[in-house]
């Protein structure tokens, strides 16, 4: 039951009466009007906007017209006092016996109150936490994680057909400093006594489990190959028992999703960075030209060098984006435009995704990407949060998984609760 929704319609039939009246045109479009809260709670209980976005069409006056739609609301059902106010806003007042009748239904409602087909079971993607998987989820994840589990649950109650996606970062450098990480724990596991954790691995005691696990199944095999062979290998198993560890976390906080997407799926065969490129460039939304020197600050991929570019800037972006690193490798931004031309394969129209707030540089390129890949038929909306900052002695904790320095979300979840 929704009380705006309710006096919505009695606006709207008061406007259909007069118009059956001949008191007003006829075929007014009733779908701008609004039912609201007023602005000052000593003007009611609700507030209409009807006169005011109805007066031009209608060839009236907002005043006059306002009087007019006052009158017949004079006469709806637990209606009883009504102003026109200002240029022609109409405040409403119920009777007393409203309220506790509206109490009563969302009692005898129970969780199903306000549960709606709004969304008309249209399905949307909403992607959030997307963790890299290279330790434990800590205290920074929490906000993030929360607030998009929320958004999706909101929007599964509103009638929307949800799917919740993990995108998995198991592509890139990051992965591999894992991987070698790992293979560290590996050889200790064996008995080899390999010292002080090297600067720019992962330290964590979370990988001395991964390094065990390695050598139950491997034995001596992995020192025998080298690094080429073994790194692959050593990367899967430890990528698979970081997803497990983010999953028992993500558990924890009562946080389930129905796909788990690998970024590195994207460039094996078909390789679809390679494919979506080549079908931009055949658009023309892809070309080879040199971006200009940046002015002020630096623009992250610059290079001075004749290189593949997408025209973002066609589609609101501030300059063109580079696509391939000098070394043929494809950029982070190449791979996101082909994990979200995934998306809209899969027949997601409405997309949103929940980022930190340090990557708000990243949503102009991103949105002009969907844009483009769906020929305009997509949409991409991106919701920011700020930053989790934990203090420690009065000093800010860096939460940094290579220096070791961080606090899980699952030692937070058993301090504070989960629904703390």
């Amino acid at each position: 039951m929704n009380v705006y929704a309710i006096f919505a319609d009695h606006v709207r039939a008061a406007v259909a009466e007069l118009s059956r009246e001949g008191r007003v045109p006829q075929g007014l479009d009733l779908a701008r009007i609004v039912v609201e809260p007023p602005r000052d709670v000593t003007h009611g209980d609700l507030a209409t906007n009807a006169a005011m976005v109805l007066s031009k069409d209608a060839g009236m006056k907002p005043r006059d017209l306002a009087a007019l739609i006052a009158e017949k609301l004079s006469a709806a059902p637990d209606v009883t006092k009504v102003d026109v106010a200002g240029p022609g806003f109409i405040n409403l007042t119920l009777t007393p016996a409203f309220w506790p009748r509206i109490l009563a239904a969302v009692l005898t409602a129970g969780p199903a109150f306000g549960r709606s087909d709004l969304g008309g079971d249209a399905p949307v993607n909403v992607e959030y936490v997307s963790a890299n998987p290279t330790g434990p989820m800590h205290v920074g994840h929490c906000r993030g994680a929360v607030f998009g589990d929320a958004l999706a649950s909101l929007l599964a109650f509103s009638g929307f057909r949800v799917t919740r996606e993990y995108y998995i970062n198991d592509a890139g450098a990051q992965v591999d400093v894992l991987a070698r990480s790992a293979y560290l724990r590996y050889r200790e596991a064996l008995g080899e006594e390999v010292g002080a954790i090297p600067d720019g691995l992962y330290p964590g005691d979370y990988l001395v489990p991964v390094g065990q696990a390695l050598a139950q199944v491997h034995g001596e095999a992995l020192k025998e190959m080298p690094e080429a062979e073994w790194l692959p290998l050593v990367r899967a198993q430890a990528i698979d028992a970081m997803m497990v560890m983010i999953r028992a976390d993500l558990a924890a906080l009562g946080i389930s999703f129905d796909v788990f997407f690998s970024e590195r799926s994207l460039s094996q065969a078909p390789d679809q960075v390679a494919l979506t490129i080549a079908a931009l460039r055949a658009s023309g939304e892809v070309y080879e030209g040199r971006l200009p020197p940046p002015k002020g600050a630096p623009i992250e991929d610059w290079e001075d060098r004749e290189q593949s570019l997408f025209r973002s800037t066609d589609f609101g972006d501030d300059v063109d984006r580079p696509l391939i690193k000098s070394d043929g490798s494809y950029t982070y931004f190449a791979g996101d435009i082909a994990y979200h031309k995934n998306k809209v394969d899969r027949g997601f129209l409405r997309m949103i995704d929940v980022w930190g707030a340090d990557h708000g540089g990243y949503v102009k390129r991103m949105q002009a990407a969907v844009k483009a890949v769906s020929h305009g038929a997509a949409s991409l909306d991106i919701e920011l949060c700020q930053l989790v900052r934990l203090f420690r002695a009065g000093e800010p904790v860096r939460m940094s998984k290579r220096a070791g320095s961080f606090v899980t979300l699952r030692e937070v979840v058993d301090e504070v609760g989960r629904d703390a």
